[in-house]
């Protein structure tokens, strides 16, 4: 069995048998001839499937150590797709300080649809195994979380979900399957915003969801390909081509990440650092034992918020922007970006404050981004 490295690095190099293309061409083609009635090449229509996309996702499959995986048109539709799984009157335990954008999913798509969602802090396993009820189907985590960076402790969890016949659904985003990998720790379905760490280079939106199990692995097909949010033939080779370099671009912005956080932790205009890399991180511990890295996002609190202004106007290495995940550092102010359709008293209640900035670390000279957030601070 081929490590991860290698399995990225090759991706779709031996698919094209006929001119032998090392890189997966890209199938502008809606449709495809059958070479008889009743017979088919494999691909019919390119929603349903198509073959660019087709060695995307078998190479998200095999990096998961997956059934089967599936390529959409964007982080948020591939969580709407799980979602359908499930039914009028079921419930769903959520991390509480999970992306705003998932929030918004569920609490303005789904539970007017009869699927309520509530919130637990995920990183208190007790908290978690108190709030299961009959109605619970589904556990869904985000760990660690955005933008706190709080952890998870999957394979408990999942355990516990499975006690009470529900899923556990991981949101796998800040660690990628470089780091972490749910569906060996127990989870059954693992999703991504494939835009992040995943496409790493900030020019492609899409999502992803892994399966771990023959008969979901069937569902999510038949909801992929009746819904139809698929990811189109050049967004699937951008990813594609974005995967073949993850392990090397995340090992340098993690080495920066960690730099950068202890550099923040010493400083006199930050209170707070959250950081799971940093050993005083409530979750450090869990996340060294369930995974081989922290990741590369760092969220600080700063004494002033009257400050927030000029941070995110004077910096010059970092792009004030959201997402994350890209070879360039990003910095966000969640309160009024990522997080703004999370009520105030919610927001205030889990910590998401006017002094909090998030920071999704490239791979610059750290040295760089050291003195930009020096010059600002």
């Amino acid at each position: 069995m081929a490590h991860l490295e290698t399995i990225l690095a090759q991706a779709g190099s031996r698919w094209d048998e006929r001119t032998g293309a090392v890189s997966m061409p890209v199938y502008h083609s809606a449709t495809f001839r059958h070479p008889a009635l009743g017979q088919s090449t494999g691909f019919d229509y390119s929603r349903t499937a198509n073959p660019t996309r087709q060695v995307l996702e078998e190479t998200l499959a095999a990096a998961d150590g997956a059934v089967r995986g599936f390529a959409f048109s964007s982080g948020l539709a591939a969580i709407d797709a799980v979602i359908r799984l499930f039914q009028p009157g079921d419930q769903i335990l959520a991390t509480e300080d999970l992306y705003g954008g998932t929030f918004r999913l569920f609490e303005k798509l789904f539970r007017p649809y009869g699927i309520e969602t509530a919130y637990v802090d995920t990183a208190d396993t007790a908290a978690v195994a108190a709030a299961f009820t009959p109605r619970t189907k589904a556990l869904f985590l985000e760990t660690p979380s955005n933008p706190l960076l709080n952890v998870a402790d999957i394979r408990d969890l999942a355990g516990l979900a499975r006690a009470h016949g529900a899923l556990t659904i991981v949101d796998n985003t800040f660690m990628t399957p470089f780091w972490q990998r749910p569906l060996e720790l127990g989870a059954e379905i693992v999703v991504y915003s494939g835009t992040k760490y995943l496409g790493g280079h900030d020019d492609v939106v899409a999502g992803a969801v892994t399966v771990g199990r023959a008969d979901l692995a069937e569902r999510i097909a038949f909801i992929q390909n009746a819904a139809g949010a698929i990811l189109g033939p050049d967004d699937s080779w951008l990813l594609l081509r974005g995967l073949k370099t993850l392990p090397l671009r995340l090992e340098r912005q993690e080495e920066n990440a960690r730099s950068l956080a202890e550099w923040l932790s010493r400083h006199p205009r930050v209170t707070k650092v959250f950081y799971p890399g940093l050993a005083s991180h409530p979750g450090h511990e869990t996340l060294r034992r369930q995974a081989s890295g922290f990741g590369a996002m760092i969220s600080f609190e700063v004494a002033d918020p009257a400050r927030i202004p000029q941070i995110l106007s004077g910096v010059k290495a970092f792009l004030f922007a959201e997402s994350l995940g890209g070879v360039e550092s990003l910095i966000t102010f969640p309160v009024a970006q990522t997080h703004a359709d999370i009520a105030p008293e919610i927001r205030a209640r889990l910590g998401i404050s006017d002094r909090l900035l998030r920071i999704s670390v490239g791979i610059e000279d750290v040295r760089d981004l050291e003195q930009d957030l020096a010059n600002v601070l």
